[in-house]
């Protein structure tokens, strides 16, 4: 199979996290303040307690581009679910999310790992890393970068504070860009599209690991595309990611469904 990889060209400045302020920049709530109106307003975000969504994702794995059924379950503010299943082929179906402080993974990780990174090179000192706790907070990060797509917001899983970086030109006209900042360094450029006040991008770079090759941090991009109205809020049905201008995945969704009731057994792992 033939993979497309679709790159997204911005200006230098833009693309290079580096931008020229133009005169007095805007305040960062007023930033955020316009965006969230522009997504459907305080009133209509203040009536969401849950939500439910369904779709597909396309993955790129290899040469290979897999399709991936998945369901997001939330409760706000705490509880977040995905479970993902591989229609062609047969595996077992993942969940992955939190309750809380509890990190939610199905199928188990091996004993030791749940998940997380190896532990720190032989020599060096402090403790080695919790993997549970990193994968926990890897998965509030996900749910992080959702949430500043739909609601332009923190929730208190995952607490986050926001600083006017720039001004920035990109394909769709002038943007705004906001520095993110979040527990474990975590550290996102925020771009809404100041014609329309919609988020449009995020971008963060990850380190380069130590005693490999990679000599550079990667660039990593998430876009927000295709805003469409639910229960009076615009929602993003087509998120894509890309790593160092190749895309890797591309998320469409099917159906999203606002204060359902959800089963509180969702946010459990299967047995």
């Amino acid at each position: 199979m033939r993979i497309v990889r679709a790159v997204v060209l911005l200006t230098a400045g833009l693309a290079g996290g580096e931008s020229t302020l133009r005169g007095q920049p805007p305040d960062a709530a007023q930033v955020l303040a316009s965006t969230r109106e522009a997504l459907g307003g305080e009133k209509a975000f203040a009536s969401v307690k849950t939500f439910v969504a369904t779709g597909r994702t396309r993955q790129i794995r290899g040469n290979n581009l897999v399709p991936i059924e998945f369901e997001i379950s939330c409760e706000l503010p705490d509880k977040f679910v995905r479970k993902d299943e591989i229609p062609a082929q047969d595996s077992d179906v993942t969940v992955v999310g939190f309750r809380g402080e509890e990190l939610i993974q199905f199928p188990p990780p091996p004993p030791g790992r749940a998940g997380g990174p190896p532990g720190p090179p032989a020599g060096r000192s402090g403790p080695p890393p919790n993997p549970a706790q990193q994968r926990l907070t890897t998965v509030k990060q996900d749910f992080a970068r959702l949430m500043l797509g739909v609601f332009a917001a923190s929730f208190s899983p995952y607490p986050l504070t926001f600083k006017y970086a720039a001004e920035g030109e990109a394909p769709e006209g002038k943007a705004d860009i906001l520095d993110v900042a979040g527990p474990a360094n975590f550290a996102v450029r925020f771009v809404v599209q100041r014609d329309t006040h919609l988020p449009v991008m995020l971008m963060w770079q990850q380190p380069a690991t130590p005693g490999t090759a990679q000599a550079k941090p990667t660039d990593y991009r998430m876009y927000y595309a295709e805003y469409r109205t639910v229960n009076g809020i615009k929602w993003p049905f087509r998120i894509r990611r890309a790593v160092a201008g190749d895309t890797i995945e591309e998320t469409t969704f099917d159906r999203v469904s606002v204060n359902v009731k959800i089963d509180p057994r969702k946010f459990e792992a299967p047995k």
